[in-house]
């Protein structure tokens, strides 16, 4: 694994006024910093920097020839402050309803003002990375040649609220927290139709497939998540948020300079595919330089872990090095030289 790196925030003001004391914590895989484009890639809930290699959770996307090829560009994730990811109890944060994704955004802008990064080819968001690319877009709209949205959108609805409400009491009520809450929440991140064909009512022993199934994934949660980093992952996800009605929205994003590629997933129920629809339909008016593309799956929301192959294809065009202009090329050689 890549090594942790840090930067120490002091006295960050938190959207609600109060100040706290950040360590945020990233990796860097594939080229060195500033000497090739730089992707930044935002985690999803239970997800963290180490995106490539070893546990890599996308390194079927991310890696050496790879659709994001660490040979030709700097791949760069945060971590989210709090998940857990450096190990250290003293960074894990209880009072987890003080932040909100906005927060989030304005601590990774810190993060690449500290590394001295002023342009960015591509950031990438996938769930609640999604709604945190959202945020940094129209927080910097300048920044980014490319705003790549997987599986998200940019303001949770209540039917996103109130699932985020059932999980939060059950993670603050139940005798198994993590694992109770995990296995809720897989009956969301997937569907009746992917449940029904992948187990078609099998029994092992005394109980059913699937009742093992959601039992190991609430286990394995349970042995590399944090209560707190739970409560504080599915907390922002409520918060998502970047304008209060579709008006200002459209006003917001349409100010963003780069290309902004919706990935949406058709059976998706946690972020609904119309409301991406809507956003394409609403916004391209405005903003001629957005386009939408639509996994199709039975697996519903956890498609953009499972349909590789349709999210590459989406993918590929943004991540030609061929498609970089020649003074970006010659900036970065010269950069490496």
């Amino acid at each position: 694994m890549r090594k942790l790196q840090h930067i120490s925030i002091y006295d960050f003001a938190l959207s609600n006024g109060q100040t706290k004391s950040i360590d945020l914590t990233y990796q860097i895989f594939g080229q060195a910093l500033h000497t090739a484009p730089i992707v930044l890639i935002n985690h999803a809930l239970t997800g963290n920097s180490n995106v490539t290699g070893i546990n890599g959770w996308w390194n079927d996307v991310v890696g050496d020839q790879n659709i994001i090829d660490t040979q030709k560009y700097t791949i760069l994730c945060f971590n989210i402050p709090g998940n857990g990811f450096d190990s250290k109890e003293e960074n894990l944060i209880d009072n987890y309803k003080d932040f909100t994704v906005n927060d989030i955004a304005k601590i990774f802008e810190i993060g690449l003002y500290t590394l001295n990064i002023d342009s960015i080819h591509t950031v990438i968001g996938t769930s609640l990375g999604g709604g945190i690319t959202w945020h940094l877009a129209v927080n910097n709209p300048n920044l980014f040649d490319n705003i790549v949205v997987v599986a998200s959108h940019w303001k949770a609805d209540d039917w996103l609220i109130g699932n985020v409400f059932i999980q939060d009491n059950i993670l603050n009520n139940s005798n198994r927290p993590i694992e109770d809450a995990r296995m809720h929440a897989m009956t969301f991140y997937r569907t009746a139709t992917s449940f029904n064909h992948k187990f078609n009512n099998l029994k092992e022993a005394n109980y059913y497939a699937i009742e093992n199934w959601l039992q190991y994934h609430g286990n394995t949660l349970k042995n590399r998540f944090q209560l707190s980093s739970y409560k504080l992952m599915n907390h922002l996800l409520k918060t998502i948020e970047v304008a209060k009605t579709e008006e200002e929205f459209i006003s917001k994003a349409s100010k963003i300079s780069g290309q902004i590629h919706l990935i949406t997933i058709n059976t998706d129920g946690l972020f609904l595919s119309d409301h991406n629809w809507d956003t394409y339909i609403q916004l391209k008016p405005k903003k001629e330089n957005i386009s939408i593309s639509e996994i199709k799956s039975i697996h519903g929301h956890d498609a953009f872990l499972i349909e590789f192959e349709q999210l590459s294809k989406i993918l590929k065009p943004i991540f030609q090095y061929s498609n970089l202009n020649k003074e970006a090329l010659t900036k970065y050689k010269q950069a490496a030289s």
